[in-house]
């Protein structure tokens, strides 16, 4: 059992990253893309590690033999990818300590690939959601985070996750307006537009309608 849920634990991190990927290329103005299709084609094999060991390299074993999960319900692919921005106003930016510290206070944590989760109280190797970087690559160099100014943030989560779908949106999407209230910035949705309480309500309700369709997590 533990083997396994390292297994779905490393899965959900590979797609989460794979998805900010996606969203960096749209925020630079390139043509949008079939999420879904790249994630089918993408998706590497990966590692099962042994108990208490940590996750090898992304589809490769201790070994350096990669390792095929079973085709699961649980290791599918996402069937829907909400994603929210918070950028600066204008062509203002972000202090990377001020960021990093308002990221902290909302009570999301640095962890795996760099970046920053909230995750399960009760088991922290489930991810209800991400946020990462605008600027390249994405991830947060603590080392250097006083001197780096960035653009802003993507906050990212996949349907179904670990959690209630709903309570997970509504958790994201309160974090992110508490962000953009603290840093003084601006939201906007996975295109690029401004996050109005329309765009909102109209993802919310998406939201429930697949939750609906899908069994409990």
């Amino acid at each position: 059992m533990s083997e396994f849920r390292w297994l779905l634990a490393a899965a959900g991190v590979l797609i989460l990253l794979l998805v900010f990927w996606l969203s960096r290329r749209e925020f630079s103005g390139r043509p949008r893309i079939d999420t879904g299709r790249l994630l089918r084609r993408r998706m590497p094999s990966l590692q099962v590690p042994a108990a208490g060991e940590s996750p090898a390299g992304e589809g490769e074993a201790a070994s350096g033999t990669p390792v095929t999960p079973p085709a699961t319900a649980a290791s599918r692919m996402p069937d829907k990818i909400v994603a929210v921005r918070l950028t600066g106003r204008g062509t203002a930016t972000f202090a990377g300590d001020a960021l990093v510290l308002a990221l902290r206070d909302a009570g999301l944590r640095h962890g795996r690939f760099g970046i920053f989760h909230r995750c399960d109280p009760a088991d922290e190797s489930r991810v209800i959601f991400s946020v990462a970087s605008l600027g390249e690559p994405g991830s947060f160099d603590l080392t250097r985070i006083k001197s780096e100014r960035l653009p802003g943030v993507s906050l990212f989560m996949t349907l179904p996750g670990p959690a209630d779908s709903l309570a997970a949106f509504d958790d994201m999407l309160a974090t992110a307006h508490a962000l953009a209230m603290a840093l003084e910035g601006e939201l906007l949705d996975e295109q690029g537009s401004r996050l109005s309480v329309q765009r909102e309500r109209f993802l919310r309700e998406e939201v429930i309608q697949l939750q609906h369709r899908l069994p409990s997590p």
